[in-house]
């Protein structure tokens, strides 16, 4: 039976059976930016091709190869199935413009990637509440379907080191190495975004067990911060420790398996270090007063059919929200698995009720540290 998306357990990773979600990220522009980014067939409850009415959904993703793939993955097959919808694609996702828009009352975007903390935090205010009733739910991870929100994938953000930045077989091996600046000496990169493991790494590294992380005692996270601070890059989203990845600025990082994927596909020679594994939901939301809503809502729901979620991991290396996807994996995706064979350690899936319930005091305290 699966758990809960409440629950503090974890799993072997070589399971492959269904598992609870709980995500969270900072809603600001800069802090929002931390995640990266299958089939033909239309989703039940669709109407048919030729029933649709025309329309133009604003999709605003994370921009850069995600996003690619998101059109890959999803819009082209979508539009393909219904020709009288077409896709405007914009970014970055932000909160706070959401929240101009709908203050205005002139709401231009119509799906919006987000955390499922942001959507839950603001139901019903800035963001629509869903009716997916005709979602077959029955092989969706537990967690995916929220009141004002949509899963679509699962994001890993392992450890990872340049393989030369170390004598072979010197590199880090644990998540307490990454905090070992002396024996592990080197410059760190963290995304500042929550949802990314900012503060469940520095407790694992603390010696807090994977099953007592919930609730986060933040001040503590804080603290450890602290002593790798000096020789920490924080970058505001993935795209910048990515790029700073690869000129070669860090040494070891926290980075999502989607930025991992390109890394790997150029021939960047790193090592991922599987020790205990943060993962997060990544999901979809729909602005309160979107011009498009229910156009929005059919797309959405295609995006969790088993070929829509296959697609999408094969591209990214994310994980599956549909157990009854297959993807087939290449030699690059493979290696980010966090739920195959390639990871042979433990992985903390972030708890959204906790987060929902105390993403301001954590903002703030995290933005205030950061700012210090």
């Amino acid at each position: 039976m699966a758990p809960s998306s409440t629950s503090r357990s974890t799993r072997k990773t070589t399971s492959r059976t269904r598992f609870a979600i709980g995500v969270s990220t900072i809603a600001i522009t800069a802090l929002l930016s931390g995640c990266a980014s299958g089939g033909d067939a239309a989703p039940s409850g669709s109407a048919a091709a030729g029933d649709d009415a025309a329309a133009t959904i604003t999709f605003v993703g994370y921009g850069g190869g995600g996003q690619d793939a998101q059109i890959e993955a999803w819009q082209e097959p979508y539009t393909k199935e219904h020709p009288n919808v077409t896709f405007v694609n914009t970014s970055p996702p932000d909160v706070a413009q959401v929240k101009a828009q709908v203050e205005s009352g002139s709401v231009q975007w119509d799906v919006m990637a987000t955390a499922p903390y942001a959507a839950q935090q603001n139901c019903g205010t800035l963001f629509e509440k869903l009716d997916l009733s005709d979602v077959d739910q029955t092989d969706l991870v537990e967690g995916t379907v929220g009141e004002c929100y949509l899963g679509n994938w699962i994001n890993a953000t392992p450890i990872a080191y340049r393989t030369d930045a170390f004598p072979k077989g010197k590199g880090p091996k644990t998540v307490a190495d990454f905090f070992d600046a002396e024996q592990f000496p080197g410059q760190r990169g963290i995304v500042t975004n929550l949802q990314n493991g900012i503060l469940e790494y520095p407790l694992l590294a603390d010696g807090v067990k994977p099953d007592d992380l919930y609730p986060l005692d933040v001040d503590r996270a804080l603290d450890k911060l602290d002593e790798i601070r000096d020789v920490t890059t924080f970058a505001p989203n993935v795209g910048a420790l990515q790029q700073a990845v690869e000129a070669n600025q860090v040494d070891m990082f926290l980075l999502p398996d989607s930025r991992l994927v390109p890394l790997l596909q150029n021939g960047f020679d790193m090592t991922i270090v599987w020790d205990v594994t943060v993962a997060s939901l990544n999901a979809f939301a729909i602005p309160k007063g979107a011009p498009n809503k229910q156009a929005a809502v059919d797309f959405i729901s295609s995006v969790v059919e088993p070929e829509q979620v296959a697609k999408i991991s094969e591209l990214l290396g994310v994980a599956p929200v549909n157990t009854a996807a297959k993807p087939k994996l290449d030699e690059f995706t493979e290696q980010v698995e966090v739920y195959g064979p390639t990871n042979t350690g433990e992985t903390v899936l972030q708890d959204i009720d906790w987060y929902t319930d105390n993403f301001n005091d954590t903002t703030t305290k995290l933005t205030t540290w950061l700012a210090g």
